[in-house]
């Protein structure tokens, strides 16, 4: 199979001695997300402090952000997890008697359906949709599920567990008619699935560029459409969320024109040099090439784990899932451990192994970790 982004693969060393495909945990570190650390590194040890530049990078991360998703960088903010992002959400919405329900599903992150529960004080009602690993028909679900009492629709792009995609234009569609407005997990789909948020009419979106952004944890970037930042007000806040974060007047609460209002502390201004130059790089390759090269890479894996007489959790057409190929593995953890020593980076989740390439892998990788993992637990 033709590797298209061959090239790219010297700019990814630990590929010279393993084959890292756990990017739906965390992709392999490249020379430009090093090459931005130790800028930042050396920045700090000869300046002390630059506030000039560590703005610089924050916004330039921000604008790589919104040229991957096509929005405005007005439009996105940053903070410090997709968690906190969430939270910033829900401190705006209110729960009232006609309108307080949270569709969501058992399959989305634990971390996001958590923070919807902890608004139960506050007249929240959590209805789960189920979702089963393997089935393409969340989708449907989802919108059979809203109804004129829904608030809010939380839904995962891209499963953690099993890569099943759902329609977020569809299902904010649904919520939209239904006076409903819709969040959208895009941590395991950004960077490896083309999203458009104007032509897929999107509510609010949030990732993460630990994954398939090829970052580090600490540094998650919030879009809201812009017609709907004026109707939320955040209650979960900092100084960054305000008009000027410069003006230290420390009685005077007013909240940015866009949103940036969902700003809280000061911005983790590292991880967003990494997720600068990191982002440049998939920006310059384009997510609709890397999207289309994965679902080869998936064609691949689900072909494989055939031939080996694997379980595959996920769905089986890959037009139904993301680059996360799931295979069941009762001790999955202790099978992780020995699949590194082996030489594969794969990621464990309850009872499945996720096999999880990015642009920089190839077919062969694939392959050769789904005959290591059947040698494993044969």
């Amino acid at each position: 199979m033709n590797h298209p982004f061959s090239s790219y693969r010297k700019l990814f060393p630990i590929l010279d001695n393993a084959v890292q495909l756990s990017s739906c945990s965390q992709s392999a570190l490249s020379l430009p997300v090093r090459q931005a650390i130790d800028d930042y590194l050396d920045i700090w040890v000869r300046r002390g402090a630059d506030w000039g530049y560590w703005m610089e990078q924050v916004a330039l991360a921000r604008a790589e952000f919104a040229r991957m998703i096509h929005a405005d960088v007005d439009d996105i903010a940053v903070l410090g997890s997709v968690s906190d992002a969430a939270s910033s959400i829900a401190s705006a919405l209110r729960f009232d008697a006609d309108r307080r329900d949270v569709v969501t599903t058992t399959l989305d992150f634990p971390s996001i359906c958590h923070v919807w529960l902890a608004q139960q004080p506050r007249g929240a009602q959590v209805r789960f949709v189920q979702a089963d690993a393997g089935n393409s028909g969340t989708t449907d679900r989802i919108i059979e599920a809203i109804d004129p009492r829904t608030a809010l629709v939380s839904v995962s792009h891209a499963c953690f567990y099993d890569g099943q995609i759902v329609d977020i234009a569809a299902t904010g569609r649904a919520a939209r008619e239904r006076g409903a407005i819709q969040f959208v997990d895009a941590y395991q789909s950004a960077g490896s699935i083309a999203i458009d948020v104007r032509e897929q009419d999107i509510d609010i979106l949030a990732s993460g560029a630990q994954k398939y952004l090829l970052g580090i944890p600490g540094i998650a970037f919030l879009y809201v459409r812009p017609e709907l930042v004026k109707r939320l007000t955040p209650t979960v806040t900092g100084w960054f969320g305000r008009v000027n974060p410069f003006e230290f007047n420390p009685a005077n609460l007013d909240f940015a024109a866009g949103a940036t209002r969902f700003n809280t502390g000061t911005p983790p201004m590292m991880c967003a040099s990494v997720a600068r130059a990191s982002m440049s790089l998939l920006n310059e390759i384009g997510i609709p090439a890397i999207e289309t090269y994965l679902a080869q890479l998936s064609a691949v894996a689900i072909e494989e784990a055939a031939r080996l007489g694997l379980s595959v959790a996920s769905p089986k057409t890959p037009s139904a899932k993301g680059a996360n190929t799931a295979i069941r593995i009762p001790n999955a953890a202790q099978v992780e451990a020995q699949m590194l020593q082996a030489g594969y980076v794969v990621s464990a989740r309850n009872d499945v192994i996720r096999v999880a390439p990015h642009f920089y892998n190839t077919a062969d990788d694939v392959v050769g970790a789904l005959r290591e993992l059947a040698r494993l637990t044969r």
